[in-house]
């Protein structure tokens, strides 16, 4: 009984900076942004501003011509009478396409001398005209150079 009698006092709770810390950080951001801002790091009102459609950058296409050769009438050899048509196109520049004009007549000398070549069996086989359009790039190189075309386009393949 003793203890009832016994003065209670109130201890003050350690850790008054503790319940003080999360105000104090809070004005130290506030601070921060304010600084941030008024020294032109960053701007509130840039953030309201609807942002601007960026245009795609136009890029500079070279300008790409076709030259048709004549048409390729050739008869193939073999017991059947068959016949291979093909029509050839010649991708190159607007710098190239005089010559590659008036190399005509070795391109299609070329063109030709290959074509006649090919064993009429082979047309009969798959890729046979990835293999003709790569063989008729290489004479294309012979007669115009490596830049004086960009590609061989086979317009029309048939054989009748």
């Amino acid at each position: 009984m003793t203890d009832a009698a016994a003065p209670h006092t109130d201890v003050p709770a350690k850790g008054g900076l503790k319940k003080l810390l999360p105000l104090i950080l809070v004005a130290a951001m506030l601070g921060a942004g304010f600084a941030s801002t008024y020294l032109g790091f960053w701007s509130p009102m840039a953030l309201l501003k609807p942002k601007a459609e960026e245009k795609p950058e136009v890029v500079a296409v070279p300008q790409t011509q076709f030259v048709a050769l004549p048409q390729i009438v050739l008869t193939l050899a073999g017991p059947q009478s068959r016949t291979l048509v093909m029509t050839v196109a010649i991708e190159t520049d607007s710098a190239n396409r005089a010559t590659v004009e008036h190399l005509l007549p070795r391109l299609s000398d070329a063109f030709n001398s290959f074509l006649s070549d090919i064993d009429p069996a082979a047309f009969e086989r798959r890729g046979i005209l990835d293999i003709v359009r790569d063989e008729l790039a290489t004479r294309a190189v012979y007669v115009l150079g490596k830049s004086g075309f960009s590609d061989i386009l086979i317009t029309e393949f048939r054989i009748q």
